[in-house]
Formats: structure tokens, sequence, C-alpha cells
């Protein structure tokens, strides 16, 4: 069976060597949306996990916001990495144009009560894989900044690289979050074929 959450990026080899010099500067908008944004999603697992420990089930309406935070810290990671160079929305709803999409199957019938109570101890093994990730993706991000700033372009290999580093990030969250009951998998079809359709190249600068 494929994994609950799947998480699609589109490759675009020619970069913006202008926007890539300032990502951070133009990122602080965003990472102070996120800071906000985190604050209410840390409500909402919170009351969603008593819900699921006294009910077994995910609301969806917590599931929903939950899901759109997920998607929102996904696209900033993304942009702020460099992964794509157009500039993310700062809600969390589905949106099929932007290169980074994240899709979600949706609250499970019936949750395991005990692993969602669970969760913190269950998760540590996923935390320590997650900070490995996190660190190859900042390293790859460095390393595509000063590519890019250099030739103008993101080289196919880094980007699969931080593909399978962003990815696994963001479905790691989904678990953390209580989205899913599943560790996520290191690849599988979407990210294996990351961005092998291709979407038309902005011009350089």
């Amino acid at each position: 069976m494929s994994y609950p959450v799947t998480f699609e990026v589109d490759y675009v080899e020619r970069r913006n060597r202008l926007t890539s010099f300032f990502r951070l500067i133009l990122a602080i908008p965003l990472a102070i949306w996120l800071y906000i944004y985190a604050l209410a999603a840390t409500v909402v697992v919170v009351i969603a996990w008593f819900a699921i420990v006294f009910t077994a089930g995910y609301p969806q309406g917590l599931y929903e916001f939950v899901a759109g935070y997920v998607r929102y810290i996904t696209r900033f990671t993304g942009y702020t990495a460099l992964l794509c160079d157009p500039y993310p929305s700062f809600g969390g709803s589905d949106d099929q144009t932007y290169p980074i999409r994240m899709e979600f199957d949706g609250p499970l019938e019936h949750y395991s009560r005990a692993k969602t109570f669970f969760r913190i101890v269950l998760a540590i093994p996923l935390v320590v894989v997650r900070y490995v990730m996190g660190l190859l993706l900042e390293v790859g991000a460095v390393a595509a900044w000063f590519v890019i700033l250099v030739t103008g372009k993101m080289p196919r290999g880094l980007f699969d690289l931080m593909v399978l580093a962003n990815s696994y990030t963001a479905r790691s969250d989904a678990y953390l979050l209580l989205l899913t009951e599943t560790y996520p998998p290191f690849q599988d079809e979407q990210t294996r074929a990351a961005g092998t359709a291709g979407v038309p190249a902005p011009p350089a600068s």
C-alpha cells in the first residue's frame, strides 16, 4: 500500500541568482507567520491527542488544520532550502500549481489509542533519523546556494538528495502530529520520480 502522505516537487534546473542570494532575508515574513501558525497548530494537536485517546478518531476539522500546517512548513522549508524559487503562500491549503506539494488521505477510520498515547516514546527512533535528515538538508541547501550563485543552476543530483531529506522530514512531521500511525518510508514512487516531468524554467538573472 502507498503511504497516506505524499510529497512531490518539480525540478527546475535554471535558478534565479538574485532571489537565491537573498533567500533567508526574503523568508523572514514567512518565518514570522510560521511561528504564529506553529503556536496554533500545537494547541490543535494537543486537542487532537485527547480526542484520539478518548474516541479513537481524529476530528476532520482538526485534521485539515494540522495537514495545512504541515503543507505550509514543508513549502517554507523547501523555499528556504532552495528546492524551488516561487514564493509560497501564507496559507496551508492544497495548491497544485506550487512546485512543492503534499497530499493527505484524510483521517483514519480508527486510530490506535495506545499508539497515540505513547506517540512521543514511539517517535524516538524517527526523531533521530529526522534530525540527521535535517542536517543533510541544511548541508544541501548551503551547497546549492553556492552552486546557484556561480552557475545559475541546481544540479539534479543535489536536488534529488535534498528531496530525499525534505520528503522524509515532511512525512515524519505528519507522523509526529498524529496525522498517520505508520513510520514514513525513505523513498517511494513520488520521491524517486520527483521532477521528472519538469516545468518551464523561469528566466535566470
